[in-house]
């Protein structure tokens, strides 16, 4: 079958062998693969540093048909659409036995498809059963990109605890913040989105955002007039530079939460009046496998919809440099067997 693989050289399109599943795991026809930033992100990595071996076929985000299940498998059947819950954990420690798996406090050696055992970037996927979702009811482009963008910006929201009328400022409305543009919008939140690209500003405004600022110099005193100097309730930074961290802490208000959930590599000092009185920093990661049933539900209803745009497995490593360059507008998604480009 064709996959996407990273080698100690780089990206490359390849045969493989299809797998089988064994004890306790499913073969899983892949319908659409999300592409990541955190792929570009492994990939940048030394194959030393990555503490898995090369070379691993790529992809974390998956949706897709059940082909085939092995010994021991319940509720599953060929047939049955699906999606990945990515995050592993040890299953015993207070993280895990709490349903919080993406905070497992031991670990796991069991990695993730896509970060470690070989991913969603191929035709077929052999999963462990207990980490697959119905998707049923979901376009299996939308049900890949919310295994990540939808789950990830669902959680950093749910942890700031926001609700009716509280003022949420949104940095970058890329794949996750335009996600989260419509899950704040959903809890009834007064949404100012940034960005420095015209296009991502007008989809803001576009599912709800009442202001959509470019994020500049002096974009601080228009937050300022928008919430009579009192600050925001949260900040969601989706870039986590150093420019956007020292934006986020200088328009948050007394009691607020900054939430950092981009990957940059900006730092802010904190401590008293370093920060706004009261603020509390969260370094959110992932989402539980609840949260990722409740945006795909989100998803069935109509009150969540990702911008996805789709590719064939032969135009991912150009649409990986895309992404890399900030020129894609949402989310995009690898459909295994077809070679056309469409939107959903």
């Amino acid at each position: 079958m064709l996959a996407l693989q990273l080698t100690s050289d780089g990206m490359r399109l390849a045969e493989v062998p299809e797998p089988e599943p064994g004890p306790g795991e499913v073969l899983v026809e892949v319908t659409a693969a999300g592409l990541c930033h955190s792929d570009l992100t492994v990939a940048a990595r030394r194959p030393d540093e990555l503490g898995f071996a090369l070379p691993v076929v790529l992809g974390h985000e998956l949706a897709g048909t059940v082909a085939q299940v092995g010994a021991g498998v319940d509720g599953w059947q060929a047939g049955n659409a699906v999606a990945g819950y990515g995050p592993r954990g040890c299953g015993t420690c207070t993280g895990c036995v709490g349903g919080r798996v993406n905070y497992c406090r031991v670990g796991s050696d069991r990695r993730p498809p896509g970060l470690g055992a070989d991913g969603a970037l191929a035709q077929y996927v052999v999963v462990e059963a207990g980490s697959l979702v119905a998707a049923d009811g979901v376009p299996a482009l939308q049900a890949a990109a919310l295994t990540d963008a939808g789950l990830t910006a669902h959680h950093a929201i749910a942890r700031t605890g926001v609700g009716e009328g509280a003022v949420v400022v949104v940095i970058g409305v890329g794949g996750l913040g335009h996600a989260a543009v419509q899950l704040l919008r959903e809890r009834g939140c007064r949404i100012v989105a940034l960005d420095v690209e015209q296009a991502k500003l007008d989809l803001a405004l576009w599912l709800g955002a009442e202001a959509a600022l470019t994020s500049v110099r002096g974009v601080e005193a228009d937050i300022a007039d928008l919430t009579h100097g009192e600050g925001v309730d949260a900040v969601l930074d989706f870039v986590a530079s150093d420019a956007t961290l020292g934006l986020a802490a200088g328009v948050l208000g007394r009691d607020g939460v900054l939430s950092i959930v981009g990957v940059g590599a900006g730092r802010l000092p904190v401590g008293m009046h370093a920060v706004a009185l009261g603020t509390r920093v969260d370094t959110p990661f992932w989402g539980t496998r609840e949260e990722l049933v409740e945006v795909l539900d989100l998803c069935r209803s109509g009150r969540l919809t990702l911008e996805v745009e789709s590719v064939g497995l032969e135009d991912v490593e150009a649409a990986y440099a895309r992404l890399a360059a900030g020129q894609v507008l949402g989310r995009v998604a690898a459909v295994p067997r077809a070679g056309t480009a469409e939107r959903r």
